[in-house]
């Protein structure tokens, strides 16, 4: 894979980014010399420390020896070098050994880790995450303790939240949570589908887990966070074994260097985080950032996948005049017109999740109450469409490349079909396709009025405006309008619920198809004044994702138009003995 192209484009779509260009005139101490040093670095780690990981990864996987996970060979020496090199806490704050640098230049180069060997990747992803929970909700002795240590890679940290019964319904976690005479908390349940649920990596894990504290029926009001080391201290000044017992290692598709862990709980000693019953709208806040880093894996693995067909379609040579040598596949049209279609979603999409992250750093980086609003309620608006249509993207591009590929791509000479393995869980975890498009239909459009979706329609008319292509500019806002009817047809079905929810599915989409507009519109803006080849290819891609964004649109105002009752058929469940 071509890591410096990755960079050089990566660092182009911040430049053309409204909100990347907000944030640096607020941040003075940042520079385009020091992007450019961090992503080319990144580039650069990526290529040569992280991307040789993937195939043993894949080929080992992890095992689990005497009660403990192994992981595959060269993930320690890989993990000490990502941070002693400074790579996991690029955006963590001092406290935790961090550079406090902003979260879209750490979005940057993670995708490009991504792109390198994702399953290896993922142990950072949850690690820096759990970061800020513990700095938002920690103790001091807690937060003293386990925030340099986790910055430093030293230690690392998982979340904890689905059990055999409780998956996506969280209200129906069973794991109790009770405090002894001692004062202390103590954990017993079981949790699965725990990414690096444990690992000889680093020298201590810590389990952020929700907990029933309170009964049954309150559901999720009666859950509470906790942090729960998987060993403690003891009287040699060392640390012996929690009570805490890996079960198995999920047998997967893909990721195979992700161990997903079942773990049991058996009276572990734990920390409680925050306030008591208030466990979930607490782990929100990592939650969140996992949901920001699977769109960036869904947008790696686009990328990885788009670069792989690519040079493949560059190099393979078939067809032509039968007198003459046989040309590059890539110059037969039909071959063409697949790889602009990968590369306009896969490029527009890398803009998308790369202005998401700038937008997060706006609200965090500002004096103005109102603005940090407006931008809380615009980044809550794009994250459910960052997280699922990377991870469909991510999985989508994958395999269209093997289609470029043909039977070379069926095979693991090439890793495409490694990629769209590794990437088919991401529409699955941190929320589902259909919890996506609900949040959005409940919570943004209804709960919150579409207040994110009047504020992103603004800065799309702001950007429009100032488009040279006016053509471009007309079509963006096309699609923006005929979005803005759809969201006022969601609002008035708001009594009835059930045709709105067969919808929803349809109305993420068409929101989809809006900000891919809103993305193609701005990589035509490289057209302007293009600097060289690079520009130009953008540009051109721009163009035709502007065109595909109102296909898609099309397509989804026809499937909000279908009607419930064709949409949901009476299905019952069989009887098993029948």
């Amino acid at each position: 894979m071509s890591f410096a192209r990755q960079a050089d484009i990566t660092a182009r779509l911040l430049e053309v980014s409204p909100s990347w260009s907000e944030l640096l005139s607020r941040r003075e101490e940042l520079d385009t010399g020091l992007i450019r040093m961090v992503i080319e670095g990144a580039a650069q780690f990526s290529e040569n420390r992280i991307a040789p990981l993937a195939q043993i990864a894949d080929r080992e996987g992890c095992r689990l020896v005497n009660g403990r996970v192994v992981a595959p060979q060269g993930y320690k020496e890989a993990w000490h070098a990502l941070c002693d090199e400074g790579w996991l806490g690029l955006d963590l704050p001092a406290e935790a050994a961090g550079q406090d640098l902003p979260l879209a230049l750490h979005t940057a180069a993670q995708m490009l880790f991504d792109c390198a060997c994702p399953a290896f990747a993922m142990l950072a992803g949850s690690t820096r995450s759990a970061v800020f929970v513990l700095d938002a909700f920690g103790d001091e002795e807690a937060r003293s303790e386990w925030l340099p240590r986790l910055g430093a890679g030293e230690w690392s940290a998982t979340i904890c939240i689905s059990e055999p019964d409780a998956g996506s319904d969280v209200g129906r976690i069973r794991t109790r949570a009770d405090r002894g005479p001692d004062g202390r908390w103590r954990i017993s349940g079981q949790k699965c589908w725990i990414s690096f649920g444990d690992h000889d990596v680093t020298s201590r894990i810590g389990h952020l887990l929700l907990a029933r504290t309170g009964p049954a029926e309150l559901g999720t009001r009666g859950l509470s966070l906790f942090l729960v080391p998987d060993s403690l201290p003891d009287d040699s000044g060392g640390y012996r074994r929690s009570g805490i017992a890996v079960e198995r290692i999920e047998e997967k598709l893909g990721l195979h260097g992700s161990p997903t862990c079942v773990l049991n709980f058996e009276q572990a000693e734990a920390i409680l985080l925050g306030e008591l019953n208030r466990g979930l709208p607490q782990l929100f806040l990592m939650i969140e950032r996992m949901r920001l880093l699977t769109a960036g894996q869904g947008t790696a693995t686009a990328l990885a996948a788009l670069d792989i067909a690519e040079r493949y379609a560059c190099e393979r040579r078939q067809g032509g005049a039968p007198e003459r040598a046989p040309i590059p596949i890539i110059e037969h049209c039909d071959v063409r017109r697949q790889l602009t279609v990968m590369a306009c979603r896969t490029q527009a999409l890398h803009a998308f999740v790369l202005e998401l992250a700038a937008i997060i750093d706006l609200a965090n980086f500002t004096g103005n109450e109102a603005e940090g609003r407006d931008l809380e309620a615009l980044s809550a608006w794009l994250l459910p469409l960052a997280k699922n249509f990377g991870a469909e993207i991510g999985f989508e591009t994958a395999s269209a490349a093997i289609q470029i590929l043909g039977g070379a791509g069926y095979t693991k000479e090439w890793p495409a079909e490694r990629l769209l393995r590794d990437s088919r869980i991401l529409s699955i975890f941190e929320g589902t396709t259909g919890m996506q498009a609900l949040d959005l239909l409940h919570r943004r459009l209804w709960k919150d009025e579409g207040r994110g979706l009047r504020i992103l329609a603004d800065r799309i008319r702001q950007e429009a405006a100032r488009a040279a292509d006016r053509e471009a500019a007309n079509l963006a806002l096309d699609v923006l309008s005929r979005l803005e009817a759809l969201a006022e047809h969601f609002s008035r079905l708001r009594t009835d619920r059930g045709a709105a929810e067969t919808g929803a599915d349809a109305f993420l989409r068409a929101a989809w198809a809006c900000v891919f507009a809103w993305m193609s519109l701005r990589l035509v803006s490289l057209l302007d004044k293009p600097r060289d080849e690079t520009d130009r290819y953008l540009g051109a891609i721009g163009r035709y994702g502007l065109h595909e964004a109102e296909v898609e649109m099309t397509a989804a105002e026809k499937r909000c138009q279908i009607p419930a009752d064709l949409a949901a058929a009476p299905w019952s469940a069989p009887d098993p003995w029948s």
